[in-house]
C-alpha cells in the first residue's frame, strides 16, 4: 500500500491528489477485518475480492480499490471494466467520497479480537488501536526485541526485559540487566575485594592501588638498599629488619661516607691540573694582548689617513664658497621667493603638527571612553541577565522552559541548563537538564531530560531526602494537547534526592525520554515549531508545608 503514495502514470492533476494512500489502509496491513453486520458488495472490490477502503469510480459507474485503478491505469488504454469490459479512461476516474463515507461508518470488532472485545465504527478503528490495551507492542528498550500488548509493556520494561537499566547497588550507576553482573564482578570501583597480596583485608577496588603502597604482605627492599644494603622481603619483615639490623646499617652509611671521602681527594687533585691547564691558557692571553697592541698601531695609521682625507674636503668647500660668491648675485634675486616659500612650508608643517597632536589627545580620549563603554555594556548585559532570571523563576513547583535554537543545539552536543524554580517561596530549589542530542543510552537517538536538586536558602528548614513526585513534558504546540510526559518518584536511597552539599546534586531523570524521530515528526502533533521546544515540568506539593 504504501506505493499508492506516488501519482500513478497518466492520471491528471486533480485525480493523483484523490489517488493518494489513506492512512487507514497502512494501519490495516497484515490485518483482518471483521465487520459487525454483512458487508454489502457495493463495498467489495470486483477485481481482487479486498475491501475498498479508498474506493474510485471509474466511467462506467463501477467502484474498485484504488490498488486495482493504479493497475488498469499503468496497463495504457488497453484496460477494460472486468464487469462490463468497457474500456478505463484515465481522464473519467475520480475517488467515490461517498461510498468512502459509507463504508467509514460501518462497524466493525477490534482486529485484535477476541481478547479486546469493542466494536467501534470503521473510521475510529485507527484511534481505537492506538489505545487498545491488547495490542501487540514492540519493547522500546535498546536492544529487546520482544512484543508484548500494551497492557503488559510497562511491567515487561521495568520488570521482565533483560535489555532494561537497573542501578548498581554499590556505585549507583545505570547499567543493562544483563550486564549488571559482570560489571560487579569486573569494574565495579566500590565493591570490596581481596588484597592481591593475600593480606587478610577486603579492600575496595578503587582503592586497590593506595593499599598496595602500604600493605604489610608486599616485597619492598630496605631503605639502606643506596649504602649497600641487599635485604628485600615482605614489607613487615623489613621494618622489623630496619629496627634490628641498626648497627650493621650504620658501618654500611660510614663505608659509604669513607668512598665519598676517597672520591673528594681525587676530585682535589683533578682541581690541580685544571689550575696548570689554566695557567697555560693564561699565556695565551698574554700573546693575544700582543696582538691587540700591533692593531691599535694599525689604527693609528688608518686615523692619520682619515684626517688627510679631511683636509681635502675642507679645500673642497673654499673651492664651493668661491664658486658661490660668483652666482652669488643670480641667487639674490631669487633667494626672497624661497624663504617666503620655506615661510610657508614651515607655518604649513607646524600647523599639521598641531593637528597630529590633538588627534593623538583625540584617540586617546576615544579609547578611554571605549574602555568605559565596554564595562557598562558588560554591566549592563548582566543586569539584564539577572533580571531575566528573577523574571522567569517560578515559586509554585511549575517549570515551562523555552528551549529555543533547537538544530544548532542539537547538533553542537552540550548540555542545556534551565533557569532555577521552587516549590514555593522558601522551599526545594530544582532545575532542568535537557541533552538535546541524547546522553548515556540515548546518546544520538533520543531526547534526554534530567531534574538536579540545587542548594537553596532554606534547605537546612526542609525535610530531607526529597521525596516528591516530579513530571515531565514535551508540550504539543499544535493546539491538540498531545504532551508527551513521564513521571519518576525519587529513589530516597540516591545521594540526588539527599540535602546537597555542592550547588548541585547529581541529575537524575530520563536518558530516553522521547526518540528523535518522535520528537521532529510526530504523527498527531508538534513538538518542534520555529526551531523551538517547549519543556514543562511539574512538582508534586502535596503533604508540603509552607514556613
Amino acid at each position: 500500500m504504501a506505493a499508492e503514495e506516488n501519482e500513478c502514470p497518466g492520471l491528471t492533476r486533480q485525480n493523483s491528489e484523490l489517488m493518494r494512500s489513506w492512512e487507514l489502509e497502512a494501519t490495516l496491513t497484515n490485518r483482518t477485518l471483521r465487520f459487525v453486520l454483512r458487508l454489502e458488495q457495493q463495498f467489495i472490490c470486483p477485481s481482487c475480492g479486498g475491501i475498498v477502503l479508498n474506493p474510485h469510480q471509474t466511467g462506467c459507474g463501477h467502484i474498485f480499490c484504488a490498488r486495482c485503478v493504479r493497475a488498469y491505469i499503468e496497463n495504457g488504454g488497453s484496460s477494460k471494466c472486468p464487469l462490463d469490459s468497457i474500456p478505463i479512461k484515465s481522464e473519467e476516474i475520480f475517488q467515490d467520497n461517498c461510498c468512502k463515507r459509507e463504508l467509514l461508518n460501518l462497524e466493525v470488532y477490534c482486529t485484535n479480537a477476541p481478547d479486546c472485545t469493542q466494536r467501534v465504527t470503521l473510521c475510529n478503528l485507527q484511534d481505537h488501536l492506538k489505545a487498545c490495551q491488547y495490542e501487540p507492542l514492540r519493547c522500546t528498550n535498546s536492544g529487546c526485541s520482544d512484543t508484548v500488548l500494551r497492557r503488559n509493556l510497562l511491567e515487561h520494561q521495568r520488570n521482565v526485559c533483560s535489555f532494561r537499566l537497573e542501578s548498581c547497588p554499590h556505585c549507583r550507576q545505570p547499567f543493562l540487566t544483563s550486564q549488571l553482573q559482570a560489571h560487579q564482578k569486573t569494574s565495579c570501583p566500590e565493591i570490596q575485594v581481596p588484597c592481591a597480596n593475600k593480606c587478610p583485608q577486603m579492600i575496595r577496588r578503587h582503592q586497590l592501588q593506595a593499599h598496595a603502597d602500604e600493605c604489610l604482605e608486599v616485597e619492598t627492599d630496605c631503605i639502606y638498599k643506596n649504602y649497600g644494603c641487599t635485604f628485600r622481603d615482605k614489607r613487615g619483615k623489613v621494618q622489623v629488619h630496619e629496627n634490628t639490623e641498626f648497627s650493621s646499617h650504620v658501618r654500611l652509611v660510614l663505608e659509604s661516607n669513607t668512598k665519598l671521602e676517597k672520591q673528594v681527594e681525587q676530585l682535589q687533585q683533578d682541581m690541580l691540573v685544571q689550575q696548570g691547564a689554566l695557567k697555560d691558557k693564561s699565556l695565551v692571553v698574554s700573546n693575544l694582548d700582543r696582538d691587540i697592541t700591533l692593531c691599535d698601531s694599525t689604527l693609528t695609521t688608518l686615523q692619520r689617513s682619515v684626517e688627510e682625507q679631511r683636509v681635502r674636503i675642507c679645500s673642497v668647500q673654499r673651492e664651493l664658497r668661491d664658486l658661490r660668491g660668483v652666482l652669488g648675485s643670480e641667487l639674490n634675486e631669487e633667494l626672497p621667493n624661497l624663504r617666503a616659500s620655506l615661510d610657508s612650508l614651515r607655518q604649513q608643517v607646524a600647523v599639521t603638527e598641531s593637528l597630529r597632536e590633538h588627534l593623538g589627545a583625540l584617540e586617546q580620549t576615544c579609547q578611554r571612553h571605549t574602555r568605559l563603554l565596554d564595562i557598562h555594556v558588560e554591566q549592563l548585559q548582566c543586569n539584564e541577565q539577572r533580571f531575566r532570571q528573577l523574571e522567569s523563576t517560578s515559586y509554585d513547583g511549575k517549570l515551562i522552559w523555552k528551549v529555543r535554537d533547537y538544530c544548532h543545539r542539537k547538533e553542537a552536543g552540550t548540555p542545556l541548563n534551565s533557569t532555577p524554580f521552587y516549590t514555593s517561596r522558601s522551599g526545594y530549589k530544582l532545575s532542568v537538564r535537557a541533552y538535546l542530542g541524547g546522553d548515556n543510552s540515548g546518546r544520538g537517538t533520543h531526547l534526554s531530560l534530567y531534574v538536579t536538586i540545587m542548594r537553596g536558602d532554606f534547605d537546612s528548614l526542609l525535610p530531607w531526602p526529597f521525596r516528591q513526585n516530579i513530571t515531565l513534558t514535551l508540550l504539543d504546540q499544535s493546539g491538540s494537547k498531545n504532551h508527551m510526559s513521564n513521571t519518576f518518584t525519587p529513589d530516597t536511597s540516591s545521594d540526588s534526592f539527599h540535602r546537597p552539599t555542592s550547588d548541585a546534586n547529581v541529575a537524575t531523570g530520563f536518558p530516553r525520554f522521547i526518540s528523535h524521530g518522535d520528537l521532529e515528526a510526530p504523527r498527531n502533533a508538534v513538538y518542534v515549531r520555529d526551531d523551538t521546544l517547549f519543556i514543562k515540568v511539574k512538582v508534586d506539593t502535596t503533604g508540603l508545608e509552607d514556613l
